[in-house]
């Protein structure tokens, strides 16, 4: 039996990161793997967002719940990845890196441009998701 698919909404602050995101989502089998199971080919960098109050209940829920699997090469960690509407206007996911220790109130947002040029944001900016999943 097929699951129910559920769409959420949820908003973050915009914040500069370290730019590892941007290292792993430069990487050829990343970029092969999102581009064959999310439909799209990344752009070379992922937008920051600080989740805040109930929408960091929403990351806990995103743990949980069936999602995209970027199977990782020998010394990277696995990535699970969201549908996601950007500002309802931009396709692209989030992507939450397994790894220890990685915040809870943070996702990372990729999509085929440059997030940040397009709705021209800069560091403490809200954007509202949709996500979507099962």
């Amino acid at each position: 039996m097929r699951k129910e698919t559920k769409t959420i909404r949820v908003k973050g602050r915009v914040f500069s990161g370290t730019g590892e995101g941007a290292k792993f989502i430069k990487l050829s089998w990343v970029k092969d793997q999102i581009r064959e199971k999310m439909g799209f080919t990344p752009y070379e960098g992922t937008l920051n967002l600080r989740l805040n109050g109930e929408d960091k209940k929403v990351k806990k829920a995103l743990e949980e719940a069936d999602s995209v699997i970027i199977l990782p090469e020998s010394g990277y960690c696995r990535g699970k990845c969201f549908k996601a509407r950007i500002m309802e206007s931009v396709d692209g996911a989030v992507i939450i890196p397994e790894v220890e220790g990685y915040p809870d109130d943070v996702l990372e947002v990729i999509a085929p441009i440059n997030l940040r040029e397009r709705f021209r944001l800069k560091d403490g900016d809200y954007v509202e998701l949709s996500l979507t999943f099962e």
